[in-house]
């Protein structure tokens, strides 16, 4: 195996805007604001997905009148401004500071998720999750922005994985968190409390992130690198649309676990509400661990001198493999082995988690990170707008969850394909200096 460090055409080593070798002091400071990145990925996670344990109460349908596909279009609100935004969202980061660009998008959600608590209508509850959508969009590009430019790449996975353990971690809680809230007052307190709590990661984010994170060594090197990596550029790589389709696949399994698994747990295996938390827990935690865990095993086997892009890319195919045996559950009239498929195909995915993020890292110049986190991140959210109706239609149109569950293995087996024929180092876009 060749050496990550003697792979000289890969961009990320030849781009000035790697991160430099840091103090102790600055090492800790640095692995610090990861915690705080991974938190409010939870804080975020738990808004978006705090709608789906209330849309799972037949009390909550009744009061706004929803049918299946109307679950699924409030489901999907969410995403319609979040997909839209992540383009633009990673221009913004690219173009101005990673911390208070965080600041006033967390700030933005926060009171957003907190208003639910007062709407009315169903015109209102779908405008308050658009405008929670507009508030999350910048999380992920300046999360991504920020570790790109303060971690090396034989720490980088371990990183990526820690952050992403948040977005695991984020329904693990919040389905739990949600389903107590409502039992033990009502909907309507359970938004206001996620909602207004998030808002206390301000004060740690505003005191520790220091101006200049995130943006390392950026300024100099801006002008003559985006001169010629245009979007055009970039567009042209097959490892950007192999990226955006691979994405789409994972994200689209995530988003119908996401939004879809209390109503399944409760409908399908005939679960309470509390143990329909306690297995959403259990699936999502799961893969929040393994996450971390598949992250520092890659970073080991880079060590040691194995490529980083087949390292990477074969950590995610393994994952998006695991991920499949959710028929296995799917067409089991065991509850037992039902349950068990829920949290081993959702935790197995945990494997691609950091993986796939961290080889975009790698095969992206560092001056088009925020950019390309925005295309791919854009792509995950198109995920979070389709599987909700899609599965809403195909639920409604054969009366069960095995045309959905079908429907995310057929994906997830178009994003294998698209990692081994489109994802290759020598179709990694470059800036020709």
């Amino acid at each position: 195996m060749v050496s990550s460090d003697a792979k000289v055409t890969l961009p990320f080593l030849d781009t000035p805007g790697a991160p430099p070798i840091d103090s102790e002091a600055d090492s800790w400071r640095r692995w610090t604001v990861i915690g705080l990145l991974s938190l409010a990925a939870i804080i975020a996670y738990i808004s978006r997905s705090n709608i789906a344990v209330a849309l799972a109460m037949p009390d909550f349908c009744r009061a706004f009148g929803l049918s299946e596909t109307g679950r699924g279009t409030v489901n999907s609100a969410f995403f319609w401004a979040y997909a839209a935004l992540q383009i633009p969202a990673g221009w913004v980061v690219d173009r101005y500071r990673v911390k208070w660009t965080y600041a006033f998008g967390l700030l933005f959600w926060c009171v957003a998720s907190a208003g639910t608590s007062v709407v009315t209508s169903v015109e209102q509850l779908i405008a308050l999750r658009i405008l929670v959508g507009i508030g999350e969009s910048v999380s992920v590009p300046a999360s991504a922005k920020w570790i790109r430019f303060n971690f090396a790449e034989r720490r980088r996975g371990l990183a990526m994985g820690l952050y992403m353990t948040g977005t695991k971690i984020g329904p693990a809680v919040g389905a739990p968190l949600a389903a107590w809230l409502i039992a033990r007052h009502n909907w309507r307190t359970m938004f206001f409390v996620v909602g207004a709590s998030g808002l206390l990661w301000l004060i740690p984010w505003i005191f520790m992130v220091t101006d200049n994170n995130g943006n390392r060594s950026q300024r100099p090197i801006k002008a003559s690198i985006e001169k010629t990596l245009s979007f055009r550029l970039l567009f042209a790589s097959p490892v950007i649309w192999g990226t955006v389709i691979a994405t789409f696949s994972y994200m689209y399994f995530v988003y119908f676990c996401l939004t879809w698994m209390p109503a399944y747990f409760m409908e399908r295996r005939h679960l309470s509400l509390t143990q329909m938390g306690m297995y959403t827990f259990f699936s999502f935690g799961g893969m929040a661990v393994v996450a971390a865990l598949g992250g520092w095993f890659a970073d080991t086997a880079i060590g040691r001198g194995g490529d980083p892009v087949s390292v990477r890319k074969w950590f995610t195919i393994l994952g998006f493999g695991f991920a499949c045996t959710e028929l296995v559950g799917a067409r089991s009239a065991s509850l037992h082995t039902a349950l068990i498929f829920s949290i081993v195909s959702l935790s197995g995915l945990g494997l691609a988690t950091a993986n796939y993020w961290a080889l975009t890292q790698t095969l992206v110049p560092a001056s088009a990170i925020g950019r390309v986190t925005g295309v791919q991140n854009c792509a995950a959210s198109v995920a979070g707008i389709v599987a909700p109706i899609f599965t809403g239609w195909l639920k409604q149109r054969t009366g069960s969850y095995e045309g959905p569950m079908f429907a995310c293995c057929a994906f997830l087996v178009a994003g294998v394909i698209a990692y081994i024929f489109m994802v290759k180092e020598r179709y990694a876009p470059r800036a020709e200096l």
